[in-house]
């Protein structure tokens, strides 16, 4: 069977209704189903999404919205086909929560509405807002997993390194401390988010047999596919996805594509009361250097440090590379003029990071632009690390 690449960002938000209401707060009220579709397929040109809030009523409603008016149709292997260009697959974000009082989201995916409905009415049962995303379970993940793995669903552990609500950064230090053989044999991939990549994580023994995923957690449209994966499927659907996470059948994560860690918001240590980081990489553990508070909020970077089986990372032979890549809106001089300008010549961002030659981007916006975009591209721009909820920061020319 002839395989074909396809690009994916797996954790997408809804933040509003088709009615106005919300769904998951805070996001751009831009950030409807309807246009995420339209943005992910056209501007952003990927060919699958997985939408992280449908145990959410409103936004299954509105799924159905867009079957009746002809623009989803259910693939008979899961998903959903938008306008023939990308296939949705539906997710639900849900936190939980261990003895210790550590709290973690976690992405379960289903391959249909029906599926997605029947899990909602199971986990309504412990959710007591299942209109809104990402809400408390009030059990622990090893609930969860018993409770989800049961429908089919796939399993991912969301931005699994993050100080708030990243299983590693908030939770414990080893996945097998809270979880049985059985429930860590039913993850199906593990996030690494966005101040995390792939040496960091393969500095820690027990994830050398997950396949890491790289998505953006977008909150707004214009975050979609600052992170995304590249796969190897026969079709873009949800089993084919499956088959991809467990890297069988020819099929599986061929690259990561995310952020320099250091661009991640919560890459290094900072003071929880002040604010206060050091980009140069000063790690404090005790007390803040600027304020005197013990409230220190570690950063991914020194929680994998601390926690780390290894100084080095041990790569399986399955581990795809994982690409640096920048955004071209944290390019420094890639304004929405610049960026309208290289969307109308060369039809979505995939197509300017992947695609796109270097003589054509001059043609398109000049050389300085271009000369940050190529630098971006080859990984070469000096980068400000992020820190404290602030983004790091590409250097200007």
């Amino acid at each position: 069977m002839t395989m074909q690449t396809a690009f994916a960002d797996l954790h997408i938000h809804v933040g509003l209704s088709e009615g106005g209401q919300w769904v998951k707060i805070p996001t751009s009220n831009r950030l409807t189903l309807r246009n995420v579709l339209a943005e992910a397929a056209g501007r952003k040109g990927l060919q699958i999404i997985g939408v992280v809030d449908a145990l959410s009523p409103l936004v299954r409603e509105d799924l159905t919205l867009l079957a009746a008016e002809g623009l989803l149709t259910l693939d008979s292997q899961g998903g959903y086909r938008y306008d023939n260009k990308l296939t949705l697959l539906l997710g639900a974000e849900i936190e939980t929560s261990e003895t210790d009082g550590g709290m973690a989201h976690t992405l379960i995916f289903l391959p249909d509405v029906a599926l997605m409905a029947a899990f909602a009415a199971t986990m309504g049962r412990h959710i007591r807002n299942i209109h809104m995303s990402s809400q408390n379970a009030h059990m622990p993940l090893a609930g969860l997993i018993r409770t989800a793995a049961p429908f089919g669903a796939l399993i991912v552990v969301a931005h699994a390194f993050t100080p708030h609500k990243g299983l590693y950064g908030s939770c414990t230090a080893r996945m097998a401390n809270i979880l049985g053989e059985r429930e860590m044999a039913a993850v199906n991939a593990v996030e690494l988010g966005l101040s995390a990549d792939s040496s960091l994580a393969d500095r820690i023994g027990e994830l050398a047999s997950y396949t890491f995923v790289t998505n953006s957690d977008a909150h707004s449209l214009d975050k979609i596919a600052r992170e995304y994966n590249q796969l190897a499927i026969a079709d873009a659907t949800f089993q084919e996805c499956a088959l991809a996470f467990a890297r069988q059948r020819g099929r599986g994560v061929t690259a990561n594509y995310g952020l320099d860690p250091r661009l991640g918001k919560y890459h290094r240590t900072f003071c929880g009361k002040c604010g206060y980081f050091d980009p140069a990489g000063e790690t404090f553990t005790v007390r803040c250097p600027r304020c005197g508070s013990a409230k220190i909020v570690r950063g991914v970077f020194d929680r994998i440090d601390a926690i780390a089986d290894w100084a080095e990372p041990r790569h399986p032979a399955h581990r795809p590379p994982y690409c640096s890549q920048v955004p071209l809106s944290f390019i420094p001089g890639v304004g929405p003029k610049a960026l309208d300008k290289l969307l109308a010549a060369f039809g979505s961002e995939m197509n300017v990071l992947h695609r796109a030659g270097a003589s054509e981007i001059r043609q398109v916006v000049g050389d300085k632009a271009a000369a940050a975009i190529l630098a971006a591209r080859a990984g070469e721009a000096a980068i400000t690390a992020g820190g404290g909820g602030t983004y790091g920061r590409l250097a200007k020319n």
